[in-house]
């Protein structure tokens, strides 16, 4: 072996895992003196890698969003309104669009694919993190409709279907949207005008949010209308990835999945909020509530040691903890970042306690060892 690839190796096997140091700082010297001991804390957090999670953060918000449809639904027409400038070239005559129209609309970069080229569709299928799927309301759906969607379900991409020229139906658009989501299988379609705009910003995009947490990052971030209800989704989604995590009965497993999965959630919502990408009020935002999630993170590990419902207990711990961490986050940027840090620390209690009560295990939590809370001594701005 050569020296480089030795001094390579070494330095491999000299570094420790997110796991390794999490273990080694969760010894039962440590968690007795949590969160008196603010140094253990701080420790504890930077075994994150705030570098790698907000790369991803970054690459996140770089997503697109392809609109897929047969041949003259309406995706053109579709891609314009959102743009609000004409872009792609629109006919009545189907096969028009012969390659990709490629662009930006705000928070989204859109794909215009031709309807007539199946193979470019599956590229951009491929290609994208969210697909919006064009039904034509005059056709109804057909069976290369089925096709498509088909192709959707095993690519496992988040998909949102729209039922457009609702405008043009002489019946219900809700009675044709609830026709086609039956004969598609799946829960709901929604009907749009891409000609006059309607429903669009009622229903298309909210939808389109609530598909997929990269789609809700870069909408929120773009259109401060919707940035609540992105943010909401953001942390929605990470609160079920705790939960799941939290059951995992092995003390100190779950531990690095959390602590990375609440550094994204801070990140994503920051990210929602227009937060430069240097994040330094995320990291202190970690570190004021720290003290509170190390006692979470505490109970969560001891309740994995109940013979029955421990784990439930467990899930529950965690998916409260990252749940008030993303409400304390969306409150703290709807403040300017303004908060203090005893206000942080307040707000986070209360919406821990809001969780549980919300939310009950089948069991109740084991009991902390006492520990005294240190308020945070200056302000977060």
């Amino acid at each position: 072996m050569a020296s480089g690839e030795q001094h390579e190796n070494s330095g491999k096997r000299g570094r420790k895992s997110l796991g390794e140091r999490a273990r080694d700082l969760f010894t039962l010297a440590n968690l007795a003196g949590i969160p008196s001991n603010l140094a253990t804390v701080r420790r504890f957090m930077s075994a994150v890698n705030w570098r790698e999670a907000q790369e991803e953060v970054v690459g996140d918000l770089d997503r697109k969003i392809a609109i897929v449809g047969l041949a003259n639904s309406g995706k053109s027409t579709l891609f314009n309104t959102l743009k609000g400038k004409y872009v792609s070239p629109v006919s009545e005559e189907a096969g028009t669009t012969t390659e990709f129209v490629r662009g930006s609309f705000g928070p989204f970069s859109l794909i215009d694919t031709p309807g007539h080229l199946p193979d470019m569709q599956d590229e951009a299928i491929q290609e994208s993190s969210v697909v919006l799927y064009l039904l034509d309301a005059d056709q109804g759906v057909r069976p290369r409709d089925l096709e498509v969607i088909q192709r959707l379900r095993d690519s496992s991409k988040p998909f949102v279907v729209s039922l457009n020229k609702a405008d043009l139906l002489v019946e219900s658009a809700d009675d044709a949207s609830a026709r086609a989501a039956a004969r598609l299988h799946i829960n709901d379609v929604i009907p749009i005008s891409a000609r006059t705009g309607d429903n669009i910003a009622e229903e298309l995009i909210p939808a389109i949010i609530e598909a997929s947490p990269e789609a809700a990052m870069v909408i929120g971030r773009q259109l401060p209308q919707y940035r609540r209800s992105a943010a909401n989704k953001i942390v929605r989604t990470a609160t079920l990835v705790s939960l799941v995590a939290g059951m995992e009965p092995i003390p100190l497993i779950d531990i690095p999945i959390l602590l990375s999965n609440q550094a994204q959630l801070l990140l994503r919502i920051a990210a929602v909020y227009g937060e430069p990408m240097s994040m330094r009020h995320v990291r202190e935002l970690m570190v004021t509530v720290a003290g509170g999630l190390a006692l979470r993170y505490l109970a969560e590990e001891v309740a994995k040691v109940v013979p029955i419902g421990g784990d439930f207990v467990s899930g529950a711990i965690a998916a409260a903890g990252t749940w008030a961490i993303g409400q304390v986050a969306i409150e703290y940027f709807e403040n300017n970042k303004k908060l203090s840090g005893s206000q942080i620390n307040d707000m986070f209690k209360r919406y821990y306690r809001r969780y549980r009560e919300e939310h009950p295990a089948r069991t109740q939590p084991p009991a902390l060892p006492p520990a005294t809370e240190q308020p945070a001594e200056q302000e977060v701005q």
